[in-house]
């Protein structure tokens, strides 16, 4: 309610500080934090209308990520695939030199459970290679794509060793542990031999003036960086804008770490002057330079969390401020989300809320619509089936279908 669905006219503990402004498409309006998504409204879509029912931060994770409810609510070991393993595994025999699932994220989060993004019963092939920390720090490095030239020869042995291993029979295991192996060594193979890797991301081949475009800052250069990698060939790329306040940012009194807007976190609206045009920035040039290089219909661009925040806000003593402040809760009965690209219909919204943004009044979705959609832009049939740790088949989706206003 402080971005994509303002409620101006609703009473004042729903409504929040900030004003609606208009933008090149009428009736998709955004928060006056956001000016420059007034300038690109007819290339992307939001989505205001998507919900479900798992409002702790795993179990929001896990649901959403994957397309289905989690076997445990809490905690973010996944129980079933997230969507960018599926795609990896229903993409693995494109070898385009970069990995089929990347992930950027926050120094030190280069677990794929941190934030669900793990492969579940597909296997540890599945899960993405992270890269962590701020692409806009001059020490910045990506781990595991490079040798020493002390690491030659040995590389060289290495992959004698496992063509020996070619003898070994494969065709028995019902597990999928050796097919997981297999494509976990070929991977690890790829990114030590591969210069297309090497180069997707460097961002010395970028010039200063569309750096400055997205930003010098963590999540403008995250963003930069995952227009290069898919650009590059890599099928899913996600990127984690958790902390805004790295690089020059600085972290005011008031602020929160992520998202996670409680009144004992941070001051939602003083937080919000700072981090949204931050936000406004990367993502907006990551629209304009998926349009301006002719990428739009190959690449699909999703901006999303795992859930909404409390319509009615919410005070209580910061434990930063030490002062009664203003936040949001979770609120997974309804969620805005935006989506560009991927030869879509776009300078849409779809969808709306109710008058305080409780919960969906028009066209009601769910995560799952969402991932059909993406799904069916990837080539990917989500009725396909994978068996499970306990022999059983599972869909990708147990249900939902791509939105018929994006296609």
């Amino acid at each position: 309610m402080e971005m994509y669905d303002m409620k101006p006219n609703a009473p004042a503990e729903y409504r929040g500080q900030f004003s609606p402004i208009s933008t090149n498409v009428p009736g998709a309006d955004v928060c006056e934090l956001m000016p420059r998504h007034t300038k690109v409204a007819d290339r992307y879509n939001v989505i205001r209308s998507v919900a479900h029912t798992f409002a702790d931060h795993g179990g929001g994770h896990k649901r959403f990520l994957t397309g289905r409810d989690p076997l445990e609510p809490t905690g973010f070991v996944n129980d079933f695939p997230m969507a960018g393993s599926i795609v990896a595994k229903e993409r693995s025999h494109r070898r385009t030199g970069i990995p089929n699932y990347i992930c950027g994220s926050s120094r030190g989060n280069v677990n794929a459970d941190a934030f669900s993004f793990g492969a579940a019963y597909l296997g540890p092939a599945y899960t993405p290679f992270t890269f962590t920390g701020d692409p806009s720090d001059s020490k910045f490095t990506v781990k595991n794509i490079s040798l020493d030239e002390s690491m030659a020869t040995r590389l060289e042995d290495r992959v004698q060793l496992l063509g020996g291993l070619d003898l070994l029979r494969r065709e028995v295991d019902a597990s999928g542990v050796i097919d997981s192996m297999d494509q976990f060594n070929a991977d690890a193979l790829d990114l030590l031999t591969s210069t297309q890797t090497r180069e997707a991301f460097d961002l010395s081949q970028e010039s200063d003036e569309l750096k400055d475009r997205y930003g010098r800052h963590a999540w403008g250069q995250r963003a930069l960086l995952a227009r290069r990698l898919v650009e590059a060939g890599s099928s899913f790329v996600t990127v984690v804008m958790e902390n805004a306040y790295v690089s020059p940012i600085r972290y005011p009194k008031y602020a929160v770490f992520n998202w996670d807007s409680h009144a004992v976190n941070g001051h939602i609206f003083e937080d919000a002057l700072v981090r949204l045009p931050v936000y406004d920035q990367a993502i907006t040039a990551l629209v304009e330079d998926i349009y301006d290089r002719g990428l739009d219909k190959k690449v699909l661009l999703v901006v999303t969390g795992e859930f909404g925040r409390t319509p009615r806000i919410t005070y209580a003593n910061g434990t930063r401020s030490k002062e009664k402040q203003p936040g949001r809760d979770h609120w997974p009965q309804a969620m805005s989300m935006l989506v560009s690209g991927g030869g879509m219909r776009t300078g849409q919204v779809i969808g709306s809320t109710n008058s305080k943004g409780e919960h969906p009044h028009s066209r009601p979705l769910t995560p799952n619509d969402l991932w059909a959609t993406v799904y069916r832009h990837l080539g990917i049939d989500h009725g396909r089936s994978f068996i499970d740790n306990a022999g059983r088949p599972m869909p990708i989706l147990p249900y939902g279908e791509p939105i018929a206003e994006l296609l």
